[in-house]
């Protein structure tokens, strides 16, 4: 078997590796090469060394689209996993149609980006219409939309992973603590919470990176209305690149620092929140 596994391994890998250096590696490092680059196009790129950043760095829209996403990261991933995870307790206590609620509760990450801002747009417009305002009125509307859309779409997912880490703990520490007298809230923070570490990990580091780069959901409920204002990295990229004539080179600098961001600062979460795991 081993001798077996050893021949065809290079027949099998060589497809998946070869698609991985065209599609991904080789576009990646031409990226980051032409974030140094004057261009409209690959191959009409000119040296200018760090003249994109230095641009990237003085132009007011990225820095308020840094600052916008940064607290709605904060703000998405405090809420999303706070109710996830009780919705997740919940529904791990036995209660009548818990399956049914399960599914009711994931079926709106299924939904695509574009189609749920459309859908959210009509419903918060709709209900801000009666006091004379709209998402795009003011910029406190679109942010707190953008949370609404991103709890609606992701708290099902991440509460089906909350599930899977509270039914793993062993049933015997949970029967032990309580003859010892320990109450329910002494149970969650001692017993449940350390040994939920693992699915808190994965779904923080899920909400940081989605959050970070919400793209098409922000693009369709607000566009970044008003002016700019809430308009999020991701947005601010692609009307860099796409929308300002000879700033196709700050977009992609703006890119590869946002790759650098999100990579550490998911990096930065993993380590720690990894830190704090405990065996069951």
């Amino acid at each position: 078997m081993q001798k077996s596994i050893k021949r065809y391994f290079p027949v099998f890998v060589l497809p998946t590796l070869a698609a991985f250096i065209i599609a991904f590696l080789v576009p990646f490092m031409m990226g980051i090469y032409i974030s140094f680059c004057k261009f409209t196009t690959v191959v009409n790129a000119d040296f200018v060394g760090l003249n994109n950043y230095i641009r990237m760095f003085r132009d007011k829209d990225f820095l308020h689209s840094l600052g916008f996403t940064a607290a709605f990261t904060v703000v998405s991933m405090v809420t999303v996993n706070v109710t996830a995870f009780l919705l997740g307790l919940a529904l791990t206590k036995g209660i009548k149609g818990t399956n049914l609620f399960r599914t009711v509760f994931f079926m709106p990450n299924l939904i695509g980006g574009i189609v749920l801002g459309y859908i959210w747009q009509l419903i918060i417009n709709g209900v801000l219409k009666s006091y004379g305002v709209t998402l795009t009125s003011d910029a406190k509307y679109g942010f707190w939309g953008l949370v609404v859309l991103m709890n609606w779409q992701l708290i099902g997912y991440m509460m089906i992973i909350y599930i899977a880490g509270i039914q793993n703990i062993s049933p015997e520490l949970v029967e032990a603590a309580k003859i010892d007298g320990a109450t329910g809230l002494q149970i969650l923070r001692k017993i449940t919470i350390p040994l939920v570490m693992p699915s808190i990990t994965i779904c923080l580091f899920l909400t940081l990176t989605n959050s970070f780069k919400l793209f098409d959901q922000n693009l369709a409920l607000t566009a970044g209305g008003p002016g700019k204002e809430t308009q999020m990295l991701a947005l601010d990229i692609y009307n860099t690149f796409y929308g300002r004539n000879g700033w196709e080179g700050v977009g992609q600098a703006k890119a590869v620092i946002f790759f650098i961001l999100v990579a550490a600062i998911a990096l930065l979460q993993l380590y720690f929140t990894r830190r704090r795991e405990v065996e069951n």
